[in-house]
């Protein structure tokens, strides 16, 4: 898939599989699709995550979630490759420290 950008990832708070939080930017035809609803769905199925979908005002949806590396990488390969609804034409990531505060995975 073209366009997709990987920020921060080197400096993964623990790429080791410990709890991160995963935030990322999907470009595309992704409103209005069920891709909010998708990526929860698929969330739920990884298990382990927590966060939400959004939509955004300039047409992406921002993901965060928060949980094992391991579950977030998951959910991020599916977000890139995993046979989303509609299209996706990139995605940008950020890594960081889980702020918790989520209950379930939710689609805002």
């Amino acid at each position: 898939m073209n366009g997709s950008a990987r920020t921060g990832h080197q400096d993964d708070p623990d790429a080791s599989g410990g709890p991160v939080r995963l935030t990322a930017w999907v470009r595309g035809r992704v409103q209005g699709v069920g891709f909010r609803w998708w990526t929860r769905a698929r969330a739920l199925e990884i298990g382990g995550l927590t966060g939400f979908a959004s939509n955004l005002d300039d047409g992406r949806v921002q993901v965060v979630a928060e949980g094992p590396h391991d579950a977030c990488e998951r959910l991020l390969t599916s977000l890139r490759e995993g046979g989303t609804p509609g299209r996706v034409d990139g995605v940008t990531e950020m890594w960081g420290t889980p702020r918790g505060g989520y209950e379930g995975f939710a689609e805002r």
